[in-house]
């Protein structure tokens, strides 16, 4: 009997470690403010505002505590993808381009998003991009 439950506890072992592992791609957050730095959802000027990818297919979005827009399940394709942001405030289009994760996990990586649009200032602010509409 010993035996058997040292057999199936090696054979568990054993088996656990070559499963599969997956790196999903670092989240896109957006936080949008005005020329003063005033978050413009949470005082209301942005709502309300929608994403759609090239194929008018709607983004899924998360508005966090802080004001912030986490755009959900982008980044998990191999190229380049357009998207537009459409609000009362501002319309303007970014890309998102990714590729394989090259490590020993499967997955995604970005590696470059591209804004463009009319009166659109963004940078990058270290895990989100702080983007003022003017």
């Amino acid at each position: 009997m010993r035996k058997l439950i040292l057999f199936l506890v090696m054979t568990f072992f054993m088996s656990s470690c070559g499963e599969e592992c997956y790196n999903a791609p670092l989240p896109v957050i957006f936080e949008f403010v005005d020329d003063n730095g005033n978050n413009l959802i949470t005082n209301g000027t942005l709502n309300p505002f929608s994403v759609m990818d090239e194929n008018q297919v709607g983004v899924a979005l998360t508005k966090t505590d802080d004001g912030k827009v986490i755009l959900e399940n982008v980044g998990i394709f191999n190229g380049t993808k357009n998207y537009t942001f459409y609000s009362p405030v501002r319309v303007f289009q970014f890309s998102i381009e990714s590729s394989e994760y090259k490590g020993g996990c499967n997955g995604y990586q970005i590696n470059k998003l591209t804004f463009t649009g009319i009166a659109i200032d963004v940078t990058d602010q270290k895990g989100y991009y702080q983007i003022v509409l003017k």
